[in-house]
C-alpha cells in the first residue's frame, strides 16, 4: 500500500519541467487543489449555496477560484478577456441548482491543470514584462499577475475552508 504524502506540496521538492522562479506559483496552486479536493470530498450538496452570516457561499468560492485563476492567467498571456470569460465572472456566486460540488471541484482541478502547462511554457525572461489588467489595463508584470494567482487561490482557500466548517458546525448541533 502506497503512503499518503503528507508534507506539504512546497517541501516535496522541484517539479519538473517548471521554471524555477515560478515554482512557488505551481506549488501554492498544487497545494490549493489538494486542499479543495479534501475538503469537498464528502460536502453536502443541500449546503453549497448557503450564506452563513452573509459570507460568499461555498458555491461562489469554487467558482472564483476557477474563474480569477483562469482570467489572470489571461491577462498574464497578455490577452483580453474573452465573452465566455466575462459571463462566467457575472454568474459567479449566482444561485444555480443544477451545479453540483463535483462539478465545480472538476472545473477548479482543471484550470489548475491548465495553469500549470501555462507556467511550464513560460519564459523566465518574460517575468518582468509589463501586462494590462481589466478594461482599464491597469499595468502590472506577467510575474506579478502570476504570483497573484497564487495568492488570490490561497485567500480563497482560506475563506472557503471557514465557510465549508461553520456550515458543517452549524448543521450539526
Amino acid at each position: 500500500m502506497a503512503q499518503t504524502e503528507t508534507r506539504e506540496v512546497w517541501l516535496r521538492g522541484p517539479l519538473p519541467d517548471l521554471p524555477s522562479l515560478l515554482q512557488p506559483v505551481a506549488h501554492a496552486l498544487l497545494q490549493a487543489r489538494e486542499e479543495v479536493n479534501a475538503l469537498m470530498m464528502d460536502f453536502p450538496e443541500s449546503y453549497l449555496w448557503e450564506r452563513p452570516v452573509g459570507v460568499a457561499s461555498v458555491g461562489f468560492h469554487l467558482q472564483h477560484l476557477t474563474g480569477v485563476l483562469d482570467r489572470l492567467l489571461t491577462y498574464a498571456r497578455g490577452e483580453s478577456l474573452t465573452a465566455e470569460q466575462l459571463h462566467w465572472l457575472s454568474t459567479e456566486g449566482a444561485l444555480e441548482p443544477a451545479i453540483r460540488v463535483a462539478d465545480l471541484v472538476a472545473k477548479f482541478n482543471q484550470q489548475v491543470d491548465h495553469a500549470l502547462d501555462q507556467l511550464r511554457q513560460t519564459d523566465e525572461r518574460t517575468l518582468t514584462e509589463v501586462r494590462g489588467v481589466g478594461r482599464a489595463q491597469i499595468p502590472s508584470t506577467v510575474l506579478g499577475l502570476l504570483t497573484h494567482a497564487a495568492e488570490h487561490t490561497m485567500r480563497h482557500l482560506g475563506q472557503l475552508l471557514v465557510t465549508v466548517r461553520v456550515l458543517q458546525g452549524s448543521k450539526s448541533a
